[in-house]
């Protein structure tokens, strides 16, 4: 593995770490939220206060859903370094631009390819 990919790997690395701690605080916000909730007897439905705890539920899970996707596209972002295969764009076989994996590190296409989604 050449010093860039080296870095590359630490780099991702780092942001799976970061990703999994908030995944794990996610998660434990959510079981807190139905814990709560098995043992109120609040009609949260009618509370004029705000969101309802179904509300929170639904955001909380959809927030966890999404950071649990990125550890996966993180995951297949390293095996991409191992294998050597990462920062070429799987469509078109081209270098995918320093500047997209940068603001997208898990990417695996080019900004060309990914416009033709």
């Amino acid at each position: 593995m050449d010093r860039n990919s080296s870095a590359v790997r630490e780099e991702l690395l780092r942001l799976r770490e970061q990703t999994e701690a908030q995944a794990a605080a996610l998660d434990s916000d959510l079981r807190s939220l139905f814990e709560a909730s098995r043992s109120s007897n609040a009609d949260d439905e009618h509370d004029p206060e705000g969101a309802t705890i179904a509300f929170e539920r639904a955001q909380l899970t959809a927030v966890l859903d999404a950071a649990r996707r990125r550890l996966a596209e993180l995951d297949n972002a390293l095996g991409r370094v191992d294998d050597g295969s990462y920062g070429v764009c799987e469509r078109c076989s081209r270098p995918i631009p320093a500047e997209r994996l940068v603001a997208r590190p898990s990417a695996r296409t080019c900004v060309a390819c990914a416009s033709r989604r």
